[in-house]
């Protein structure tokens, strides 16, 4: 860092069909950054990003340590729209590291798509300041999660 981190995207941006799969992030530092891992897609496109991995991931006082943002919007006047690029089998395994906020996990996933097949296993991600604890949030994230921190309980099966 300093720096975005990785971003897969900004997917469908102006109604535009994306098609993104098989992608790996292995054995990644990041430090000071603004992001760790994001997907971020803007509403309104189409098409789909799958199987997406993210192994072995370091943080350092990372801002949004795992994100995906299905309501992409740089400007502050973006209308809902139905459409989304649908997203589908990502996988966030062996994270170790700190977060800024309190918000570690971020799954923001469109109202009409949603993600699905998303599995976040063996995660630790604490607060960079003591006593502060890490949380999870989902918006329409299907998948499962297993012996993380924070725990991503939020995830639908």
């Amino acid at each position: 860092g300093p720096g975005h981190g990785i971003s897969i995207g900004s997917l469908g941006a102006r109604g535009t069909s994306a098609r993104v799969q098989n992608i790996l992030v292995y054995d990644s530092i990041f430090k000071g950054t603004s992001n760790g891992v994001r997907i971020k897609t803007w509403q309104g496109g189409s098409g789909s990003a799958k199987n997406i991995t993210f192994d072995k991931i370091r943080l350092e006082s990372v801002q949004n340590p795992i994100i995906i943002d299905q309501y992409y919007c740089p400007h502050r006047n973006c209308q809902n729209q139905t459409s989304a690029v649908r997203l589908s089998d990502i996988t966030y395994h062996n994270f170790r590291g700190t977060s800024v906020y309190p918000d570690a996990v971020i799954l923001s996933c469109s109202h009409t798509t949603g993600c699905y097949n998303v599995r976040v296993s063996d995660v630790k991600i604490q607060n960079s300041k003591s006593g502060v604890v890490s949380e999870a949030s989902c918006i329409n994230a299907y998948g499962d999660s297993l012996n993380s921190y924070p725990a991503v309980d939020c995830l639908k099966l």
